[in-house]
């Protein structure tokens, strides 16, 4: 049985005499040949773990391992931060100074509506007050003129329709000032809005009810300019 001769791993080793160049030469082939023999038992795994494994430095970015901050560049991470801060505080201090002023400006509107009506209707009362005794004597003298109406010519019965026309465009006047007369006759007697002048027994009319209307009263909007002057009804006992 003839074993096979295993191949030798040693270098080998010649001693050479003399000049020996082509000795020196060949020797020089055979030891480049051993060095460039790669053994087969070495497998791609065995070769793997013997080579150094390089970090992947895309991923350590990724995790947020990347080169670390310092120096100037934290310096002025630091001074932003707080520089957004700042803006952030005066940003909200600037809404809320304007709102504010919103409110401060309608409150000084409304407050001015207010006076403004307030004066309005003080003037239009002061003018409608003087106004009124007018009204009442014109309408008393249609109402006595009315009654003669039949037995006078026809020329002082158009003349008395001009007085009427004219008594009519007096409270037309005082309508647009939202001047309006108090209904009385007929209503239940209330002292806020009625003057009484007289009270008498009535067959016709409840107990505590305006039976006549001496004097026109007038309201200005929801407020009383006049009182009515008028006759009410009193109770038998």
């Amino acid at each position: 049985m003839t074993a096979e001769k295993k191949k030798s791993s040693h270098i080998p080793i010649r001693f050479v005499d003399g000049d020996g160049s082509d000795a020196d030469a060949e020797y020089r082939a055979e030891n480049a040949e051993a060095a460039n023999v790669i053994d087969l038992n070495d497998t791609p795994s065995n070769l793997s773990e013997s080579t150094p494994e390089v970090p992947d430095s895309s991923s350590a970015e990724s995790r947020g391992e990347g080169v670390p901050v310092g120096g100037p560049d934290l310096a002025e991470l630091i001074a932003s931060r707080a520089e957004l801060k700042r803006l952030q505080t005066a940003l909200a201090e600037a809404r809320e100074a304007v709102a504010r002023r919103q409110a401060d400006f309608e409150n000084y509107r409304k407050r001015t509506e207010r006076d403004r009506g307030e004066t309005h209707n003080r003037i239009v009362a002061d003018v409608a007050r003087k106004m009124l005794p007018v009204v009442d004597n014109l309408g008393r003298a249609l109402e006595a003129e009315r009654s003669l109406e039949t037995q006078e010519s026809r020329e002082f019965r158009h003349f008395l329709n001009g007085v009427e026309l004219i008594n009519k465009q007096l409270n037309d006047v005082l309508e647009s000032l939202d001047v309006h007369p108090i209904v009385a006759v007929g209503e239940r007697f209330d002292p806020h809005i009625h003057e009484a002048v007289v009270t008498e027994p009535s067959d016709e009319f409840e107990p505590d009810t305006v039976t006549e209307e001496i004097a026109r009263g007038y309201r200005i909007g929801d407020r009383l300019l006049r009182p009515s002057m008028v006759k009410v009804a009193a109770r038998d006992d």
